[in-house]
């Protein structure tokens, strides 16, 4: 298991973290953005989408669940699952097939028991104006994880 803690003193240095997570991902990822409302989780997907797929405007799935990239290696899928009522419903979503890309997942916690073993977690929390971030993958992320810094 790989963790990193990192300090996130702004919005800029949220998107900065996305950029280096962004450039870390390979097909077949599932990446879960967890935290309260307001932590940060759209703000990071959005600077990965905007890393990997060019795109500087991206809108947040709260209302579609999710949105889908095209990157020139894979297929990126922003799910926010929010708003879904039961765990099996992200399968009429497609959840399988963005499997097969790169998923990145805000409000996990809906789908836990469904979510690969190895799935990256980036925790996002708040106290007052600063915010943290959390990010734990297993032994197949320790690699890619070296160095981990936004700054």
């Amino acid at each position: 298991m790989i963790e990193h803690r990192i300090s996130l003193e702004n919005e800029a240095a949220t998107a900065r973290l996305g950029n280096v997570l962004a450039k870390r991902l390979e097909a077949g990822d599932v990446v879960a953005l967890s935290g309260p409302l307001g932590a940060g989780k759209t703000t990071l997907a959005r600077a990965i989408v905007k890393t990997l797929a060019g795109r500087d405007e991206a809108p947040s799935p709260t209302f579609t669940l999710l949105e889908t990239y095209e990157t020139p290696a894979f297929a990126l899928s922003h799910f926010d699952l929010y708003r879904l009522e039961k765990a099996e419903e992200v399968w009429e979503l497609g959840f399988e097939d963005a499997l097969d890309g790169v998923s990145l997942i805000e409000w996990p916690e809906r789908i836990a028991a469904l979510l690969p073993a190895e799935t990256l977690l980036v925790a996002l929390s708040m106290d007052g104006a600063a915010r943290r971030a959390l990010v734990r993958g297993g032994d197949e992320w320790a690699e890619r994880l070296q160095g981990l810094n936004p700054a």
